[in-house]
């Protein structure tokens, strides 16, 4: 029998990861642990920013009317896939990152001042001398419990995280309904996520590069050797 590998992202990131991860022959399972929500937010004068700084379609997805009055200013995307919504949302794309939110800011040249659009959960940035970000949080992702039923379905299973906040909500949900964390493999998009989920999992990894694809052979090489590490 098949180890299940168990995705737990909000839609339609959730609906994406599945399909990819049976393309690849995997049991994938999945149920939504999060709801994305539009959060109201003040709009900035446009003309003090020399463009938008993106690292989540979420942004673009629930911005809201607020991003009208930005289409004249050129998008840096975290990735391919927030390029490709960009696109599709009428914005014109200056540049897309391939490591992160980071190692994007740190490959712009300044001087130049970026709005970063983000949800209320997000990581933190240090951009390098000359480049100064200004923030709007445009959405949230909120918490939704985890069912019993579901729950039974996690022994033996690998379970992909994609953020700190779900790492966070999956423990708290497998220690409400007594999950046994001892049975659960996980694999984390980054460290800080791994991090996130705390310990005592029968095996917890972090895959190779911060996107879909690396996360998803991880999950595979995962299920293939069946293997736990303390």
């Amino acid at each position: 029998m098949s180890r299940p590998v168990i995705v737990i992202r909000p839609e339609p990131g959730l609906a994406q990861t599945l399909a990819a991860a049976r393309q690849m022959g995997l049991d994938a399972q999945g149920l939504a642990l999060f709801d994305i929500a539009p959060v109201g937010w003040d709009m900035p004068e446009v003309g003090n920013f020399d463009g938008l700084l993106i690292g989540s379609a979420n942004a673009f997805r629930h911005g809201g009317a607020g991003l009208e009055g930005l289409r004249t200013l050129p998008v840096h995307a975290v990735g391919k896939t927030t390029a490709a919504i960009a696109r599709d949302s009428g914005f014109h794309v200056a540049s897309t990152g391939q490591g992160g939110l980071g190692c994007l800011v740190e490959s712009l040249g300044g001087p130049m001042r970026l709005l970063r659009l983000s949800g209320r959960e997000r990581v933190d940035l240090s951009p390098p001398p000359g480049i100064e970000v200004a923030e709007r949080i445009v959405y949230e992702a909120r918490p939704v419990a985890m069912p019993p039923s579901f729950a039974a379905k996690l022994d033996g299973a690998v379970v992909l995280l994609h953020s700190a906040a779900a790492a966070r909500h999956f423990s708290e949900q497998c220690q409400l309904l007594r999950a046994p964390r001892s049975k659960i493999a996980l694999a984390a998009l980054g460290a800080r996520i791994a991090a996130a989920a705390g310990s005592g999992w029968a095996d917890a990894r972090i895959a190779a590069a911060p996107n879909d694809a690396a996360l998803l052979e991880l999950a595979s090489e995962m299920c293939q050797k069946n293997g736990r590490t303390a």
